[in-house]
């Protein structure tokens, strides 16, 4: 599961208005502080945004990650209180070094 986060997330990285985010739930996810039902409820989030199986396919423009988003916010919202600044911090350095290495083919 987390290799597809990553194969995924770093296609995608540069196009999703949403990336900080993400990467915060990450980080907070398997941050092993995070109390257990915390981490469940990120971890489907998560699990949601790399499924095939999606209620609008990610391949639609400007639609197709709008339901990954909704699941993602709802959970993040859930847990706001758990999530912590190094989360963040981390979630921001990564996004960073993402932007600037060129894509592997």
């Amino acid at each position: 599961m987390i290799r597809d986060f990553w194969g995924k997330f770093t296609r995608l990285a540069a196009h999703i208005p949403f990336a900080e985010d993400l990467l915060t739930a990450y980080y907070c996810a398997f941050d092993r502080g995070t109390p257990s039902h915390v981490r469940f409820a990120l971890i489907a989030a998560l699990a949601y945004f790399i499924s095939p199986l999606d209620i609008l396919p990610d391949f639609l423009p400007l639609i197709g990650l709008t339901d990954d988003a909704a699941v993602l916010a709802g959970a993040v919202r859930l847990v706001w209180g758990s999530i912590k600044p190094e989360h963040r911090d981390a979630a921001r350095q990564t996004l960073e070094r993402l932007k600037t290495e060129k894509p592997s083919v």
